[in-house]
């Protein structure tokens, strides 16, 4: 059996790893994809290799913010695993890349088998809750540069890379701010030598740097994951 890229199917007992794996099929997600919106019913679940998805709340007519990301180090689908069919939380891919998609239908049954499958997402949905908070107290009490950084250094752990391509305009509507708010916060991590930005091109130049510019959210995302899953 090949190896797991995604963390929480390598963290299950092999017998679940191998039901999970037989039971879905790879696919590539194009940047931009529409995985969920909010009330559809879910029809599949996905598990990122090597992708990465936005979620974004926002009515009807109104503005919307990103609230949450998942990558390799999660699932997308997670309500399933609390009984719900409902999709919460409009779902976007925002990195291009692989991931394994499960039918809810064998999904739930192969959930159900195995309590300690249950137990590991379980374990997984909380860690989403506490982002979700925690992206809601970054949003009302910090200010954009430190928020941007945090938002990089998200990016680039599941990127999986140091460069990536994301547009003022882009970054400007994940964050819920004006562009010209991500243009001043952008030029003063690429003046302190933290990245480099052209032309939506982003490289990641001092990690340590981001880290130190970024509010404390990033870490506190970070210790819940490492405490909770692991």
């Amino acid at each position: 059996m090949a190896a797991a890229k995604n963390a929480l199917i390598a963290q299950l007992h092999p017998r679940d790893r191998q039901a999970l794996m037989a039971a879905g099929e790879s696919v590539q997600l194009a940047l931009g994809t529409v995985l969920g919106e909010p009330g559809d019913t879910t029809t599949h679940v996905y598990f990122p290799d090597d992708c990465f998805i936005s979620l974004v709340t926002g009515g009807a007519g109104e503005p919307s913010i990103e609230v949450g990301m998942v990558g390799r180090e999660g699932m997308l689908g997670t309500q399933l695993t609390l009984g719900v069919s409902a999709v919460p939380l409009h779902a976007l891919v925002q990195g291009a890349g692989s991931a394994l998609r499960i039918a809810a239908t064998p999904f739930c049954s192969a959930l159900a088998a195995s309590p300690a499958m249950q137990q590991v997402l379980t374990r997984y949905v909380y860690v989403l809750m506490s982002q979700l908070a925690t992206s809601a107290a970054c949003t009302r009490f910090h200010q954009v540069e430190p928020r941007l950084a945090r938002w990089l250094l998200m990016t680039q752990d599941r990127a999986h890379s140091d460069s990536f391509h994301l547009t003022h305009e882009f970054l400007a509507h994940m964050l819920g701010v004006r562009r010209v708010g991500i243009t001043g916060a952008a030029g003063t991590l690429q003046r302190n030598g933290l990245i480099h930005y052209h032309r939506g091109n982003i490289t990641v130049l001092d990690r340590v740097g981001l880290e130190a510019a970024a509010c404390s959210c990033y870490a506190t995302d970070r210790r819940t994951y490492d405490a909770t899953v692991g």
